[in-house]
C-alpha cells in the first residue's frame, strides 16, 4: 500500500466545503432557531418541517432537485450566469449551496433546543432591563447554551464533511473543484482500488469517531460543571 500516491486534495475540498457551510449556516440558523424558539406563531410547525425535511429526503431527491433548480435553465441558475457569471452547477459554489440546504436540520435543531431548555425568567429579565432580543440573544441566551452550540458546529461539519449523494449530483467529480473525500472513495471502490479505498475510509472513520468524541466528552464536562 502505496501512501506517496494518495492524493489529500479530496479531504482538502471537503474540509473547505464543511468550514464554508458551517459558518453560512450559523449567521443564517441562530436567527433561525431563536425565532423558533420564542414565536408562538402558527406557520412555526412548517417552518420547523421545511428545516428538517433534508434528513429524510433521500439524498438522490434533494439532489436531483437541487440539480435542477441551480441548473442554467433555471431561473435561479441564469440569473446567477448572467448576471455574476457564477456557474451554480458543477462548481464549488454549487456545493456550497448544496451543503448549506442538506445540512440546515444539524445547525438549526441543536440550537432551537438549547434556547429552548434556557429559564424564561432570565430572558424576561433581559427585556425587563431594555435589552432588545437581538442583544438578548447574544448576550444572554447564546453564552448559556455553549453545549448546544458546540454540538450544532461540530456535527454540521462532520455531516457536511460525510456527504455525497447530494455534492455527488450538483457538483459532480471535477478533482480539485467539486471532487471531495466521499466522492473520492466511491470511484476508488469503482475501479476496484481497494487499497485506496482503505485509506480514504480510515481517514474518515478516524475523523468521525474524533469529532463525535469531542461532542460527547464536552456535553458531559458540561453536565458536571452544571451539577457542581
Amino acid at each position: 500500500m502505496n501512501f506517496d500516491s494518495i492524493d489529500l486534495t479530496p479531504f482538502w475540498l471537503s474540509f473547505k466545503l464543511a468550514s464554508i457551510t458551517v459558518l453560512i449556516l450559523f449567521l443564517l440558523g441562530l436567527p433561525l432557531a431563536w425565532w423558533l424558539s420564542q414565536t408562538r406563531s402558527r406557520v412555526k410547525p412548517i417552518i420547523e418541517t421545511l428545516t428538517a425535511l433534508p434528513i429524510v429526503l433521500p439524498p438522490s431527491v434533494l439532489g436531483f432537485y437541487l440539480l435542477w433548480s441551480l441548473s442554467q435553465n433555471s431561473p435561479v441558475g441564469h440569473f446567477f450566469q448572467e448576471t455574476f457569471g457564477v456557474k451554480l452547477v458543477f462548481s464549488f459554489i454549487g456545493l456550497v449551496v448544496a451543503s448549506c440546504l442538506y445540512s440546515l436540520p444539524f445547525m438549526v435543531q441543536p440550537l432551537q433546543s438549547g434556547f429552548e431548555s434556557l429559564d424564561r425568567h432570565m430572558l424576561e429579565a433581559s427585556y425587563l432591563a431594555g435589552k432588545s432580543r437581538w442583544t438578548t440573544l447574544w448576550r444572554v441566551a447564546l453564552p448559556n447554551i455553549k453545549p448546544a452550540l458546540l454540538t450544532a458546529l461540530i456535527i454540521t461539519f462532520a455531516h457536511t464533511v460525510g456527504e455525497f449523494g447530494v455534492v455527488l449530483m450538483v457538483g459532480g467529480s471535477i478533482p480539485g473543484v467539486t471532487k471531495v473525500a466521499s466522492v473520492a472513495i466511491y470511484e476508488q471502490v469503482e475501479v476496484m482500488d481497494y487499497a485506496s479505498a482503505h485509506i480514504y475510509s480510515a481517514l474518515m472513520v478516524v475523523i468521525s469517531f474524533a469529532v463525535l468524541l469531542a461532542v460527547y466528552l464536552f456535553s458531559r464536562h458540561s453536565s458536571r460543571r452544571r451539577w457542581l
